[in-house]
């Protein structure tokens, strides 16, 4: 099975698998920003997505799964934006061209083997000169863990995210957050305890 494919599965499963929700980190850390051109990577069904279009973002939206696209453009229609431009693609082999003045990667895993720092770092080429890479991700694999995700690859810290962007002090990064958090996550009706972290980077 391809990893879209495995994706497309995931998604089939129930006809919503996320809150429709925007990330908290994400509106927490973007609230304040002038609103430019974003890229969401692994954009799912639309919750980011959406919440950036309304704040005035002109949004890039992609994601691996058909499935998920599909549904978020739904979403996104449901609430009467047309604004969004949402696109297929597998980032381990296909990353959108331009340039973008926020690029956020909320929760960019695969239970599989992926190159994860290689898609990230592409994601840190694609910030525009005073643009903004916001990274957010576990460090644990929670209770969504199932059978068959035991081939999971580590879940870095913030200092090994920062360290895998191999960010080039030409270009003039400024890190403005590397911190590990505590969240709550409710799964029916069972509130877990997880640990997650946030990476926010400012392009000079």
């Amino acid at each position: 099975m391809s990893n879209e494919q495995a994706w497309d599965a995931q998604y089939s499963e129930s006809t919503r698998i996320w809150s429709g929700r925007p990330n908290v980190v994400l509106v927490r850390e973007v609230s304040d920003l002038s609103p430019g051109r974003a890229l969401d990577l692994g954009c799912g069904e639309g919750g980011d997505a959406i919440w950036l279009a309304q704040q005035g973002w002109q949004v890039t939206a992609v994601d691996i799964s058909g499935v998920a696209l599909s549904r978020a453009q739904q979403h996104a229609a449901e609430r009467g934006i047309e604004t969004i431009d949402f696109r297929k693609h597998d980032l381990a082999t296909d990353f959108p061209d331009g340039t973008y003045d926020l690029v956020s990667a909320q929760f960019l895993h695969f239970w599989e083997a992926f190159d994860r720092e290689a898609i990230l770092r592409r994601a840190a080429a694609a910030v525009a000169p005073g643009g903004i890479l916001l990274i957010e991700g576990h460090m644990d694999t929670g209770p969504g863990h199932r059978p068959g995700h035991e081939n999971m690859p580590p879940l870095p810290g913030p200092d090994e995210v920062i360290a895998g962007l191999r960010l080039d002090e030409g270009d003039g990064w400024e890190v403005l957050l590397a911190e590990e958090h505590p969240r709550e996550q409710e799964i029916d009706g069972v509130t877990h305890h997880r640990t997650d972290n946030t990476v926010k980077l400012r392009r000079r």
